[in-house]
């Protein structure tokens, strides 16, 4: 069987690693438009996973945890004014794992995964194709395959099957089945601190604009560092506005004490949020996974981890279909479903928690204070809610 990757990010890369070595008679070519001359490890975009996707990356000998920050509490929490103390934790060592997640920069992912598939694919160039500088123009369905516009030439080439994982931000993205705006804008960045920094917490605070959260980063040279997460509705932003010693104060003034002081801030990027996602991850033979099939509000994270399940889920239902000699058609279908209970709820519960910040019903921020209040007090429901996050569902 022959399979177009398109797109060499994290959840492209990890299904062309997944495949190659465990579908030895599969034909695997990995397309990008990005040059193989192009650092990618000088990326320095931030990414959390969460404890499966850690371990799937373990697996395919593509996780340096030097790089790495782990995650081993989690602290949820609601801004005042509130009617009781508003939050919850969740601890690695109360669920017996080692850690929850972990944070880092995109290029410390992408560049070991890149590297790890250009050593399998030298070693064996009969099935393993690396297609860099070779942009997909556009895929067109065929009876029993797709063909493939390729190149600045636009040559035909055909494939049993396309996998497309090319995500992109909300803004430069085509509309697909299912889409909103929220108008609002993140605005990411990084912190410096005092001290000894965050130490493996990772802080998530619900203010009135919206989420702003804090991710542990590796310490450098120069002492601790967190990635930020800010948004804010567009129509109340003014952030741009603000010198970095205003946004510092601003930023300091919402956050809980657990988080430390704050020092510095870096130069911050802004960008339009939104929900667009396919109804369908399956199209004939065209199957979509992570940001291309499903891109969504940062405020739970999940985003790259949800890719990284389809694509086990790929490869484990190819697995099966060769061993029990289904169909492509069927292996399809079956993924369509099984994604379905793991996909599903986590876009409705991001999508309703970005709609609610822009809701100002009195008394709104108080009833989000008291759920988080009484999540915390049911441990049960609590536990199971840090394990879907961790392994999703």
């Amino acid at each position: 069987m022959k399979v177009a990757v398109i797109g060499a990010g994290p959840a492209g890369l990890a299904l062309a690693l997944c495949a190659a070595e465990r579908l030895r008679a599969l034909e695997i070519h990995l397309f990008d438009s990005r040059s193989l001359a192009h650092d990618i490890a000088r990326d320095a975009r931030t990414l959390a996973l969460n404890l499966g996707s850690v371990r799937l990356l373990q697996r395919l000998g593509a996780w340096q945890p030097q790089a790495a920050e782990a995650i081993r509490t989690v602290h949820v929490s609601q801004a005042p004014p509130t009617p009781v103390d508003a939050a919850v934790t969740l601890s690695a060592r109360e669920l017996g794992v080692p850690q929850l997640g972990a944070v880092l920069p995109y290029g410390a992912l992408v560049a070991p995964l890149q590297a790890r598939w250009l050593a399998l694919a030298a070693a064996q160039p009969q099935r393993l194709y690396t297609r860099f500088e070779t942009p997909v123009h556009a895929i067109r369905s065929e009876a029993d395959g797709v063909e493939l516009d390729c190149g600045d030439a636009h040559l035909a080439e055909r494939y049993d099957l396309a996998v497309v994982a090319e995500g992109g931000v909300f803004a430069e993205q085509a509309r697909k089945s299912l889409t909103h705006d929220y108008h609002q804008n993140a605005w990411v960045g990084t912190l410096r601190l005092a001290g000894a920094g965050l130490q493996g917490l990772a802080i998530e605070r619900f203010t009135r604009h919206g989420p702003l959260a804090l991710l542990p980063l590796p310490a450098d040279d120069q002492g601790p560092r967190a990635a930020l997460v800010w948004c804010m509705p567009q129509a109340e932003d003014d952030i741009a506005t603000l010198s970095d010693a205003q946004r510092l104060v601003v930023i300091q003034q919402q956050l809980p004490d657990v988080a430390g002081r704050l020092t510095a801030i870096s130069p911050l990027k802004c960008f339009p949020l939104g929900l667009n996602v396919e109804t369908r991850l399956v199209q004939g033979r065209t199957l979509r996974i992570g940001n291309a099939a499903q891109t969504l509000h940062p405020v739970a994270g999940q985003g790259l981890n949800l890719g990284l399940r389809d694509v086990q889920t790929l490869v484990q239902g190819l697995a099966d279909a060769a061993e029990r000699g289904l169909g492509l058609d069927a292996v399809l279908a079956r993924l369509d479903r099984e994604r379905a209970p793991d996909r599903w709820p986590m876009i409705a519960a991001t999508d309703f928690l970005a709609r609610s910040f822009a809701w100002r019903w009195p008394g709104l921020p108080g009833l989000r204070g008291l759920a988080l209040a009484g999540l915390e007090r049911a441990g049960p429901l609590k536990t199971a809610l840090a394990r879907r996050m961790m392994f999703g569902g």
